[in-house]
């Protein structure tokens, strides 16, 4: 294993660690939309599943990666999940898609994250938290109207009760208390 695919393996089993005892402490409810593994796990103890990737040493899955580049961002270590997510392999995984867009935004390039997150819904329509990202995005462009479309599709596929469409609504409405003039 290269020796930066090593270190950011490093980094990734510690936050993964932190994030653990993190989810330990949340409410399930206000987690219920974000980004865990996507795909079951494969036990690697059963004789049939020798032979499968994932069970060869020093494997790290596409969602491991993720999952750890998600806590690294969500820990204000953006440039580090970005590096990290350069490792997935699936370059079309919506998950790294919109961990990647994520990640850039809040390095401030908002106009860089919209393309990771065009694509992510591209291949995932239903992808709620990805449209909540985007919409996060175009409010820190100043564009209400389009941020407010983001809302309109998340309410149409998970409900005014969903994670997503919560955070996004609590984003607009603190936008329009600041009396941001709509974009």
């Amino acid at each position: 294993m290269p020796l930066v695919r090593m270190t950011l393996v490093k980094q990734l089993v510690s936050v993964l660690g932190a994030a653990a005892l993190f989810a330990a402490v949340i409410p399930v409810h206000a987690v219920a939309d974000d980004d865990g593994p996507a795909r079951p796990r494969i036990d690697c103890s059963k004789p049939k599943n020798k032979n499968k990737p994932a069970c060869r040493p020093g494997h790290v899955s596409d969602d491991a990666i993720i999952n750890g580049a998600y806590w690294l961002a969500h820990a204000g270590k953006f440039s580090d999940a970005l590096t990290l997510l350069a490792t997935v392999k699936d370059k079309d995984n919506p998950r790294a898609l919109n961990a990647r867009g994520f990640a850039t935004r809040k390095l401030g390039n908002v106009e860089g994250a919209l393309p990771y997150y065009a694509r992510a819904l591209a291949l995932k329509p239903d992808y709620v938290q990805a449209r909540e990202y985007m919409g996060e995005a175009f409010l820190a462009k100043g564009d209400l109207v389009r941020a407010r479309e983001q809302l309109g599709e998340i309410e149409q596929r998970c409900g005014k009760s969903c994670v997503s469409f919560a955070n996004l609504e609590r984003e607009i409405e603190a936008f329009e208390a600041k009396g941001a003039v709509p974009g």
